[in-house]
């Protein structure tokens, strides 16, 4: 029987990226930000935060982001059940792929460098389902599309929502038991 795909954004869903921009903030502000004035937005648009997007550009910024509580252990269960690939649209932030390459190395050993994914447009991923926190990867997904839930998209309407890794889990052992009837 043949597994079926899943494909895995990475930022946002599998690494905190907010986590890293909050810190910043609160370098340069000494105050921490307060998570309503960047909800439903990206964090690089709220108020005081302008030239936060350039550090996307830079080298090292991906390199050691924290992984979200609970995804190591949710996408070894997910890829021993699925065939599973890790989707990211890297290209807009060139030095971002030798740090998300050596990143998934460190993090999750266990995903071989055949299942890692590196594109600039998603619709040409085919897969059944895709993890996603952007409604506009999803938009043109032809498979289930998954809305990983981030400040940014809090707002965003027409998906299942997974809101953490648990709730993965517990959406993908309901698709497994359905197979099985």
């Amino acid at each position: 029987l043949m597994k079926k795909k899943i494909a895995l954004d990475m930022d946002e869903v599998i690494v905190n990226i907010y986590n890293r921009f909050i810190t910043l903030y609160e370098e340069q502000y000494e105050i921490t930000p307060n998570p309503e004035d960047y909800a439903g937005r990206k964090f690089y648009d709220l108020k005081g935060a302008g030239n936060y997007r350039e550090f996307l550009f830079e080298p090292g910024f991906f390199a050691d982001l924290p992984i979200f509580e609970g995804a190591a252990e949710v996408i070894n269960w997910l890829n021993n059940h699925f065939d599973l690939f890790i989707v990211t649209a890297a290209q807009e932030f060139p030095n971002s792929l030798i740090d998300k390459y050596y990143w998934l190395q460190k993090y999750l050993p266990f995903i071989s460098w055949k299942q890692y994914v590196f594109c600039g447009d998603k619709s040409i991923i085919n897969a059944d389902y895709m993890i996603d926190d952007h409604v506009h990867n999803l938009a043109t997904f032809k498979g289930v599309g998954l809305l990983f839930t981030a400040p940014h998209n809090i707002n965003e309407k027409g998906y299942i929502r997974l809101n953490n890794w648990n709730e993965v889990k517990l959406f993908f052992e309901l698709e497994l038991s359905k197979k099985e009837v």
